[in-house]
């Protein structure tokens, strides 16, 4: 996994550098995006890197799928990137460089996806608490993402990137249970 990443590193910042430069950071998401789902399926994924598919044609095909998402992109430079993935086997970098690319693009717009995990599901009430304390905690722009886990006794768990905040009754019976025992 360390090394998927730091493969696709150099692509996402250099992509990023170019899309702020062009003004079409939207673009070169929905590209990633497109290019990054067409790769991860499964049809597709045994294709890439297999030798008997020429990558050329292989890329050709991708573009072909892709479509509108890539030719948004000025100069036919999303084109160009899966054609330069593919001649340089790195096609299956590309879900992971559009991860890259989209923290890249959150960072500078100052903004960040938040995942909320929940045993019960939130009210708008709730929902738009929460966004306001964790805007002012992490100083950006929240966009939340609910989702109900039943594995949780109660209470919830947050995810904004690298940050975690384990809010759940499970997590709090752990802390209690270990300070006890010391």
């Amino acid at each position: 996994m360390a090394e998927l990443r730091t493969l696709a590193r150099p692509y996402a910042e250099a992509i990023f550098e170019l899309a702020q430069a062009g003004g079409s950071l939207p673009a070169w998401s929905e590209a990633l995006d497109t290019l990054a789902a067409i790769v991860s399926n499964e049809d597709v994924a045994a294709l890439v890197g297999n030798p008997g598919v020429d990558d050329r044609q292989l890329a050709e095909a991708i573009v072909a799928i892709a479509g509108e998402a890539l030719s948004g992109v000025a100069d036919s430079q999303a084109e160009n990137l899966v054609r330069l993935l593919a001649e340089n086997g790195r096609l299956r970098l590309a879900p992971e460089i559009a991860a890259q690319y989209a923290a890249l693009r959150a960072e500078a717009e100052n903004r960040v996806d938040v995942e909320v995990r929940t045993a019960a599901e939130l009210g708008d009430t709730q929902r738009e608490a929460l966004a306001s304390a964790l805007e002012k905690r992490l100083a950006r722009q929240v966009s939340l993402s609910c989702t109900i886990d039943e594995a949780l006794i109660g209470g919830a768990v947050i995810r904004a990137g690298d940050l975690v905040i384990d809010g759940s009754v499970r997590a709090q019976l752990a802390r209690l249970s270990q300070s006890l025992a010391h």
